[in-house]
């Protein structure tokens, strides 16, 4: 598969999701419920914009709104790891206006992290489903790794180990995928 593939499926099955669930006659008579939606839904994302999270939403947002005909708007609240965009997910209105971006930072990561959290994981939110699996990748500057013989991650890890503090490495943050315990571990 691509790398593009998996999200294209996600993002396939997630419109047939709607689209079935749209037309196939699940609000009856015996529920009374107005439609849904009956007005825009805000799609938080916990982080930045323009990071994966971000961009995932962007691309998801235009198919729900052609599929049930409200907008999808998307908004980035970032700060703690996912935690503060997620905290106010948490506390919306109950009533499936509010979606959140969830990652494994904000459901899996943050709650084993940080001694308290402003939501709880489990009871806070109900999932809808897995939009995509992102991998990581760990790359380095080409003419870096010549320099410093650096062809495998065992490498790359003694290389920091016997240089301390003189190699930079880029991390989404505490509570994220590509967040590191400490300055001094690779």
């Amino acid at each position: 598969m691509t790398p593009r593939r998996p999200f294209l499926v996600s993002l396939s099955a997630l419109a047939a999701l709607a689209t079935l669930t749209a037309t196939a006659g699940f609000s009856t008579a015996a529920h009374a419920q107005a439609a849904w939606p009956s007005k825009p839904v805000r799609i938080v994302v916990p982080f930045p914009a323009a990071g994966t999270t971000d961009i995932l939403a962007r691309a998801l947002a235009p198919e729900l709104q052609r599929v049930f005909g409200q907008p999808f708007v998307i908004e980035n609240k970032p700060g703690a790891g996912g935690n503060l965009g997620s905290a106010e997910v948490a506390k919306a209105a109950p009533d499936g206006h509010t979606l959140l971006m969830g990652t494994v930072g904000t459901h899996a990561i943050n709650p084993s992290l940080y001694p308290k959290m402003p939501y709880d994981h489990v009871k806070d939110f109900v999932p809808i489903t897995l939009v995509a699996g992102v991998p990581n990748v760990l790359v380095v500057n080409p003419a870096n790794a010549q320099k410093y013989g650096i062809n495998s991650v065992q490498d790359l890890a003694g290389v920091a180990r016997a240089n301390p503090g003189r190699l930079n490495v880029a991390s989404s943050g505490n509570g994220t995928s590509t967040w590191r315990p400490s300055s001094s571990s690779p």
